[in-house]
Order: C-alpha cells, then sequence, then structure tokens
C-alpha cells in the first residue's frame, strides 16, 4: 500500500500565545486525586482575584461604551502602561494614564494628555483603531505599544523584539486576571 503523503506541519505558535496555551495546559494537567482533596484543591487553578475598583472606574466605562471596547481592555493597557498614575511620563516621552507618544496625541486630538478623561478617550480611540485594523488581540496590544509599521513589517505577526512580546503577554494575562480567568500563574 503507497504511503499517504504527511500533511505539512503548522506554524508555530507565537510566544504570547505559546505561553498562555501552556499555561492552561498546565492548569489541565495538575495530578487530580493523587493526595485527596486538600491536594486537590490546592493544585486546581485559582480564579483571579476580583478587580479592585479604581478613581478611574466610571471614565474607562464611558470610553469603553464610547468606542466598543471590553472595560477590562482598557482597564489592562492602563496597569501596564502606568500603573493608573495619571501624571505619568515614560523614558521615551509617552505621556499620562494610557501613555500616549506627543504624536499620537497631536493627531488623535488630545491637547490635555494629563487629563484623565481626556487620555482614556484618546486612548480609547487609538485602541479601538488597532483593532479594527488587525482583528487580534495579540496584534493589537504589539501595535499599541510599538506602533502598526512593526507588526505589518513582521507580516501581520508579533514582532521578534523581545520587549515588544513580554509587552504582549503582560497585557493579555492584566486582561484576563482583571476578567477573572487564571492564568497558570501564581
Amino acid at each position: 500500500m503507497p504511503e499517504m503523503p504527511r500533511p505539512p506541519a503548522p506554524a508555530p505558535l507565537p510566544p504570547p500565545a505559546r505561553a498562555l496555551l501552556l499555561a492552561g495546559l498546565l492548569a489541565l494537567c495538575a495530578p487530580a486525586g493523587a493526595a485527596g482533596d486538600d491536594a486537590d484543591a490546592a493544585a486546581a487553578p485559582r480564579a483571579a482575584p476580583a478587580p479592585r475598583p479604581t478613581r478611574f472606574d466610571a471614565l474607562i466605562e464611558a470610553a469603553a461604551r464610547r468606542h466598543r471596547l471590553d472595560p477590562a481592555l482598557i482597564h489592562a493597557m492602563i496597569r501596564a502602561e502606568s500603573g493608573y498614575d495619571p501624571r505619568a511620563v515614560s523614558h521615551r516621552g509617552a505621556l499620562g494614564l494610557m501613555q500616549l507618544m506627543p504624536a499620537t496625541a497631536a493627531e488623535l486630538g488630545l491637547a490635555e494628555p494629563f487629563d484623565p478623561a481626556a487620555n482614556i478617550d484618546a486612548g480609547s480611540r487609538y485602541l479601538r483603531r488597532q483593532l479594527d485594523r488587525f482583528h487580534n488581540l495579540s496584534l493589537v496590544m504589539a501595535a499599541y505599544y510599538a506602533g502598526a509599521q512593526p507588526v505589518l513589517a513582521a507580516g501581520r505577526r508579533v514582532p521578534a523584539d523581545p520587549d515588544v512580546r513580554r509587552y504582549v503577554v503582560r497585557v493579555i494575562e492584566y486582561y484576563f486576571n482583571r476578567k477573572g480567568i487564571p492564568t497558570g500563574r501564581p
């Protein structure tokens, strides 16, 4: 009998997807019944703690409605970008809660980058643009961090830059945490 040709191997997952898949598989592979009920409870994935309210919740909810975004995604971005500090300035010059670069802020018509309402609205508008362009959360996070050009130059993949990849994983973990989805990390 002739040998059937093998299908081509699937493309490898990008590191952020691989990390999340691994975390999920580790949670599913926890030993069941090996040492009794107490060990099972300790090995099971723990639900993420309930998100803490912030003084920006109402502004985030309003921007989420206006720009058709999940408020948890905006929270994750703000946590990663500024740690909820409305006066934050990065070493590269990004400003405010959502850490918008001055050129991006100007393009979005943001005159007061340290005004929480204005910064959240502009950052959410920019986030929506990236979602409409890339339709993929990992690519959106990469484009928010590094700009759309590096994502396009990488063939609509997360660029190989380790800083970009760490950022994507961090924001997705914050997003899952905010949604109460366990990530498999303590």
